[in-house]
């Protein structure tokens, strides 16, 4: 038997896959078969049935777990009773944990505090104090110095002698050995206002980062000072700070260094001498291109006379290899 579409609608089977037939409920050797269903039983027997045993140990535990959660020892009455606390007593007991609380939060806070401190800290303050307290020192001995031997000086000078050499005082004057006055000019260097915005926080001395702020080095107030001696200054200060043969000029760190005293911008260099010669002093042609590199950088020199300057003596040093020439 085919179908429309000429397709077998069985296949034939091999004897041995054979199916084999079944009763079924339809067929004639199911009509004897007798039902087995379960027999209708009495509600009394039912319940007899599904009854379970009263010492049933497992029912016991989950019926006191239902029912009586509470440990029989706290179910007494002398444990359970509430006494009545006076207004005072809850009062204190508030007072007593408040407190508690303060003191373990400050305990907590300091302890946390102690844990973010840097040990490192308080050993370079000390440092730092320590090192402030030396230079004050120094400060306060060399000023000694400096007062003992203006001291040396004036009663050098207060002595009796028969005849005032000039060369002697000429001498001093030069070597700034003493304190000197007379008209001369006063030139102010400044570092530039403006600030690099670039890098906040840079180094303004240190041209390795590519950014940096040109600002007065000790190598521009050397060349200043060089520059006064070649147009007839006969006593140069700084900031106050006298220029003798023994002071130097000179950068310590981030700082510039007159002799050992500190000085900052601006500076004020006073010079006395020929008021008209020196006030030329950056028109000579040896210094256009030095006036020309601070002006690009925005340090921008002025240069005043002045009708009298008073400078101070220099620093004094002892000699200790250099003797006199016989």
């Amino acid at each position: 038997m085919r179908n429309l579409d000429g397709m077998p609608r069985t296949f034939p089977v091999n004897a041995t896959n054979a199916p084999v037939r079944r009763r079924a409920v339809f067929s004639r050797g199911a009509v004897g078969i007798d039902a087995n269903h379960v027999g209708a039983t009495d509600d009394q027997t039912l319940q007899q049935r599904h009854r379970r045993r009263p010492d049933d140990d497992s029912l016991r535990l989950i019926d006191d777990l239902t029912n009586r959660p509470m440990d029989p020892l706290f179910s007494d009455a002398l444990l359970t009773q509430k006494r009545p606390r006076s207004p005072l007593t809850v009062f204190l007991t508030k007072m007593v944990v408040f407190v508690l609380c303060i003191v373990v939060g400050m305990a907590g806070a300091i302890f946390v505090r102690q844990l973010h401190t840097d040990p490192r800290k308080q050993v370079r303050e000390s440092l730092i104090g320590e090192l402030q307290q030396e230079n004050t020192n120094f400060d306060k001995l060399n000023n000694e110095v400096n007062r003992l031997h203006a001291d040396v000086v004036k009663k050098t000078r207060t002595m009796p002698v028969d005849v005032d050499d000039p060369t002697l005082n000429s001498d001093e004057m030069s070597n700034g050995m003493i304190a000197v006055k007379g008209s001369g000019v006063v030139i102010t260097v400044a570092d530039p206002g403006a600030a690099n915005d670039k890098q906040p926080g840079f180094n303004p001395r240190e041209k390795t980062t590519g950014h940096f702020k040109r600002v007065v080095t000790d190598a521009d107030l050397q060349h200043v000072v060089r520059l006064l001696w070649q147009h007839g200054a006969e006593a140069i200060a700084i900031n106050g700070n006298r220029v003798g043969v023994s002071t130097s000029v000179r950068t310590a760190g981030q700082t510039i260094l007159i002799g050992i005293n500190q000085v900052t911008s601006p500076y004020n260099i006073e010079a006395i001498g020929d008021a008209k010669d020196m006030r030329t002093v950056f028109d000579a042609p040896a210094s256009a291109q030095f006036y020309r590199e601070l002006n690009d950088a925005g340090i921008h020199p002025q240069v005043r006379p002045a009708v009298t300057l008073k400078l101070p003596a220099a620093e004094s040093k002892d000699l200790t290899y250099a003797k006199e020439r016989e």
